[in-house]
């Protein structure tokens, strides 16, 4: 692999995941700012606050409040999943890290959602995990890339300015 490979190779991962973050935040907005409602659902306060630094307006949901694991599901589910997102789509964006603790978490919380007939969205951890593992396998350590994501979701037609 050559030097401009390496890079035109970044340069599509991270073109990768502005696109799926993009459309995270739009889904994630506020339906009477155009979105869908739609919240996050993430590990802690730092993976909140790299959200925040991404573009992120809507609500975002932590695992870490100090409740136990049926509390939060039952909590989810009453708040959220009652009905489908105003685009149609899984009414939570569930992104936990993507180690294997956040595997473990994201499996556990998707499968008893799911056991209560609510699909989750996982199209942006998906993402993330394939494009952004070399940066990090947190959602905090998506902190530093903010400006060049955020840039690159802004030029998505004309790629990322490095």
């Amino acid at each position: 692999m050559t030097m401009a490979s390496g890079a035109q190779n970044r340069t599509v991962r991270h073109e990768a995941a502005a696109k799926a973050i993009s459309k995270a935040i739009i889904r994630n907005m506020p339906a009477d700012d155009g979105g869908s409602g739609c919240p996050v659902l993430v590990e802690g306060i730092r993976d909140e606050q790299a959200l925040r630094s991404l573009g992120f307006r809507g609500t975002i949901e932590k695992v870490n409040r100090g409740w136990d694991r049926p509390r939060l599901i039952a909590y989810l589910h009453s708040t959220y999943c009652s009905e489908q997102a105003a685009d149609g789509g899984p009414p939570i964006i569930l992104l936990m890290d993507w180690d294997r603790t956040g595997g473990k978490l994201q499996t556990s919380i998707r499968d008893r959602l799911m056991a209560l007939d609510s699909t989750v969205d996982e199209e942006l951890r998906n993402t993330l995990l394939r494009a952004m593992k070399p940066e990090g396998r947190t959602v905090e350590s998506l902190m530093p890339h903010a400006q060049l994501l955020r840039s690159c979701g802004a030029n998505l037609n004309h790629g990322c300015i490095m």
